[in-house]
């Protein structure tokens, strides 16, 4: 069955939506303040952000043209006020510079899948689900999972499992993927699983397809390389006191963030230099100490909250 009933509010509830909007608001008060939510889904941050600062414009950034259509649907009532933008997040400040936005005031990124993309069904994000291996983000373009899973070498497969699933298995893992080719359908795939990962560590462990199902999602959509190139080019695109959120549900996109955002609030002046000149300043400061994490209300409220990492960072000299 297709889980896509409903309006995209009744259907997402955006994790830490008020803690970012306490972050990002103060960046988002003076007319024409332009924010951009560079992973819209299905519209929560972006409404809310919009109904806390009045006067401010946010773009809404998205691969997915199913959820621009939805959170265009939920965000119609602020007009001209939300603008959305079909792209992907690395081309995002790129494009809003061709089109006359050279600096920006506000940067939200939620990363990973969205609920939009777990909930269809046909999408093949979700293994707890029958349906064709597709993975992609953007439907239009891009190899699909069943491509991947079919055609990359075993030793390539290890990889991608042991690096962007965690996988301890992933040897294993890769090895059975290969004897059962070809492979359709996420039951299929799931059927492989759960003969290559050992009993006990399906116990103690948590869902045989958890891994692998994320390593092949990143892989498909290239969305490590692609924050690699996000995230400065949304940092080089503030304002000064502009400030930026980042939720993170993995460790290696988190990473990324953390060294990301230290590298940019540290002091580049010489050890042995005895004062600090203007040009060695850090050119931002940290909103966050460490990585955030939801209440144990949200989690409960919303599971898909448990793994979220929020950072933010405000620019302090141009």
């Amino acid at each position: 069955m297709n889980q896509t009933d409903g309006s995209a509010a009744t259907r997402h509830a955006p994790v830490l939506r008020d803690r970012i909007t306490d972050l990002l608001a103060p960046a988002l008060q003076r007319a024409g303040a332009v924010a951009v939510d560079g992973t819209l889904g299905m519209g929560g941050h972006a409404e809310a952000l919009l109904e806390r600062c009045p006067q401010a414009i946010v773009v809404g950034v998205d691969r997915d043209q199913e959820a621009l259509r939805l959170a265009g649907e939920r965000l119609a009532r602020f007009g001209d006020r939300f603008r959305p933008l079909h792209a992907t997040y690395d081309r995002a400040f790129d494009l809003l510079a061709e089109d006359g936005i050279a600096t920006v005031d506000a940067v939200l990124f939620d990363l990973g899948v969205s609920s939009l993309q777990l909930d269809e069904t046909e999408r093949g994000f979700s293994y707890s689900r029958t349906a064709p291996l597709d993975m992609r983000m953007d439907q239009s373009e891009g190899v699909t999972a069943a491509e991947v899973v079919n055609s990359y070498d075993e030793r390539e497969l290890e990889r991608i499992l042991r690096e962007y699933g965690e996988e301890r298995f992933a040897r294993r893992v890769a090895a059975a993927i290969v004897r059962a080719r070809p492979l359709h359908t996420s039951e299929e795939l799931m059927t492989v699983l759960r003969s290559a990962v050992p009993a006990a560590s399906q116990r103690t462990g948590g869902h045989p397809g958890k891994r692998t199902f994320q390593a092949l999602r990143i892989e498909v959509n290239g969305e490590l390389d692609g924050w690699r190139a996000a995230l400065p080019a949304a940092l080089d695109a503030l304002a000064e006191w502009g400030r930026i959120a980042v939720l993170s549900y993995h460790s290696l996109e988190d990473r990324i963030t953390k060294t990301e955002l230290a590298a940019r609030s540290r002091s580049t002046a010489p050890p042995d230099l005895p004062v600090e000149l203007p040009e060695h300043r850090p050119t931002f400061r940290l909103l966050t100490r460490g990585a955030e994490t939801p209440s144990d209300a949200e989690m409960t409220d919303n599971p898909r909250a448990a793994s979220a990492r929020l950072r933010a960072a405000e620019r302090v000299r141009s």
